[in-house]
């Protein structure tokens, strides 16, 4: 091997540089040194005459040094040649862009719904065939798994749950007592807070509020497993991932829900008493005799039917984002986001839908 693989010719305008012998990317150091202390910023031509072997990192080199090996000279090998071919269109980016229509990228958007909706479905329908399954055998059945999770979902969810639903009460109860004063109407807060945080109120904001705590944690925590493969395993020891971790989470959100929307209510029209006593001189004695008096039961028992449809969708799609996670980390935030997102939407439909029915319904 030659002692030295570069040889720096001097000259007014620049300088000359001959390569030499076999160079790769342990002595590609050394060669940048040499260009460096010789402070041969502008390189007239590069002789690689003398070359016998040079590896993709030198050639990338000589690629950069040589602007697109424009400035190489002498006689070139074939298997130098041949290595610098491989580096020719290294990092060579196009100016042009692709053009995406309006309507390309409406039907883009739209396709990909579509396969979202077409594995939700199936994920549903695999989900259906287990809870069937476990009928039949109460051996699936995960006590302590569902417990667990609602002690993860409820029991820790308790503090939240009835401090946004009080400060709402709050709010919304000092937004009207200044019109109902007005109209000298002031005993009519207690029929609108009864019924709006009961029937509406309560049940959305707990969903909401359920959605980005235990949603999203449903979502980080499957999805973390898959990228560990912990899921893999699972099913190789023989342990149905359906039965240990889908089915006892949406069974604990399904009980968990009704349970923390009864204490939104209380949290709720207390706020709002409180409001009602400091604004509008009702005192709670009365608030509360005007409440049972007005207030229907049925309002409390509909706010309750929701709980558990809320809790299955919001448990079903951050169960399935979970699953959708790619083996990277930022697959997992962005499908926490989407599972957020989709279970607060999926929330104010099924609301939205509910409201319809029991209005027909007279209800």
């Amino acid at each position: 091997m030659v002692k030295d693989n570069i040889v720096i010719t001097q000259h007014k305008d620049g300088c000359q540089i001959e390569l030499l012998g076999e160079i790769d990317i342990h002595s590609l150091d050394k060669i940048e040194k040499k260009l460096t202390n010789n402070s041969c910023k502008n390189i007239l031509a590069i002789n690689i005459a003398h070359l016998k072997r040079i590896d993709t990192a030198a050639a990338l080199f000589i690629k950069e040094i040589s602007h697109d090996f424009k400035l190489l000279s002498g006689t070139v090998d074939e298997k130098i040649q041949k290595t610098l071919d491989l580096v020719k269109d290294f990092q060579k980016q196009s100016d042009l862009k692709q053009e995406i229509s309006f309507l390309e990228s409406i039907g883009k958007f739209w396709c990909k719904k579509v396969v979202f909706l077409s594995y939700f479905f199936n994920f549903i329908g695999e989900l259906v065939t287990k809870k069937v399954s476990m009928l039949f055998s109460w051996k699936n059945f995960r006590y302590k798994e569902i417990l667990f999770e609602i002690n993860q979902s409820a029991i820790k969810a308790v503090g939240i749950v009835a401090l946004t639903s009080f400060l709402v009460g709050i709010v919304i109860a000092y937004q009207s007592a200044v019109q109902l004063k007005m109209y000298g109407a002031n005993i009519f807060i207690v029929d609108m807070l009864g019924i709006s945080i009961l029937r509406e109120l309560a049940p959305m904001i707990t969903a909401i509020v359920i959605a980005g705590r235990s949603g999203s944690a449903y979502t980080a925590e499957i999805g973390a497993m898959k990228i560990t493969e912990e899921l893999d395993a699972m099913r190789t020891m023989g342990f149905d991932p359906y039965y240990y971790l889908v089915i006892p989470r949406i069974i604990a959100l399904s009980i968990s829900l009704p349970l923390l929307i009864f204490i939104a209510d209380i949290a709720g029209v207390f706020g709002g008493m409180i409001i009602a006593h400091t604004e509008l001189d009702i005192s709670p004695g009365l608030f509360l005799e005007r409440f049972a008096s007005v207030v229907d039961v049925k309002h409390f028992l509909i706010g309750e039917f929701k709980g558990p449809f809320f809790a299955s969708m919001i448990a079903m799609i951050a169960i399935y984002r979970g699953f959708m996670v790619k083996d990277d980390t930022q697959s997992i935030g962005k499908n926490t986001t989407k599972s957020v997102v989709e279970s607060i939407f999926s929330v104010i439909v099924i609301d939205a839908v509910f409201s319809i029915i029991f209005t027909k319904l007279g209800l």
